[in-house]
């Protein structure tokens, strides 16, 4: 028999349904928070009642945004470091307590022909955007499993879903496509448990990975044609999402890569 909570039926608690997407004091882990995705992120749930650890190598803008945010925590970290990563979670623990939630945002990505790609840089890519996702969950979801509740989520992308094709990017593609599937086996195998581990798929929004792309008259044209809604998303456009997978608003969802993408993956 599990230990965690479920929790009552709002019908029978007479609770506002648009509260089970707040996070108050809980505390969350974003990776990759120094600037773009990741400091979105970390403003969103902060703003949503969160405690949040801001967590990426650049220690200059985490400090920064941390100043920002009332009661955050900034902690230089190389999530590919094993002591980063164990640094990373025993700071956490002395200063806050337990984690709630973990956003494994964290990542790399390089176009090149996959007939050019070093494995050099192949693997790079890979153990930012996968193996450090499976090392930092599986730190972080040990303490997670033993008070039976906790939410992870991935931010993995529509290309660990489908083919980039034109836009070549094999590590990229392949790291995002492990993180869908991890995200899948650390599900069935925690569920159970009170654990939930879901994955978020961003298409194409700006932000400052994808200016390079975004910036230019032909790569915001090339997006546009591929996506039923001609544009790229805004970075609010996956704040519902995002507070969704982490809050109890998904208590019953697990396992589950969740496209926000403006209908790219319909075509």
């Amino acid at each position: 028999m599990s230990n965690h909570t479920v929790p009552a039926p709002l019908a029978a608690t007479g609770e506002d349904p648009l509260a089970r997407f707040r996070v108050d004091g809980r505390v969350a882990v974003i990776t990759g928070a120094s600037s773009g995705l990741g400091a979105h992120l970390a403003r969103l749930l902060s703003s949503a009642g969160a405690r949040v650890v801001l967590a990426a190598r650049r220690e200059a803008p985490l400090k920064e945004l941390a100043a920002q945010l009332p009661g955050s925590l900034a902690v230089p970290c190389d999530v590919t470091l094993a002591a980063d990563r164990e640094r990373l979670v025993r700071t956490v623990s002395e200063e806050f307590g337990a984690i709630d939630i973990l956003v494994n945002n964290a990542g790399l990505s390089q176009t090149v022909p996959a007939e050019q790609h070093t494995v050099e840089s192949f693997s790079e890519i890979v153990a930012v955007n996968l193996t450090a996702v499976f090392a930092l969950s599986t730190a972080v979801g040990t303490g997670m499993l033993e008070r039976g509740r906790g939410s992870i989520v991935n931010i993995a992308s529509i290309y660990g879903m489908v083919a980039s094709g034109s836009l070549p990017q094999a590590a990229y593609t392949a790291s995002k496509g492990g993180v869908v599937n991890l995200t899948r086996e650390l599900a069935a195998e925690w569920g159970a448990r009170g654990v939930r581990v879901n994955a978020l798929c961003p298409g194409w929004f700006w932000s400052e990975m994808t200016e390079s792309m975004l910036g230019t008259d032909k790569g915001r044209s090339w997006v546009e044609r591929r996506t039923p809604m001609r544009r790229a998303g805004q970075l609010d456009e996956l704040d519902g999402a995002l507070l969704f997978l982490a809050s109890d608003a998904s208590s019953y969802v697990t396992g589950a890569s969740v496209p926000v993408d403006g209908g790219y993956l319909a075509l």
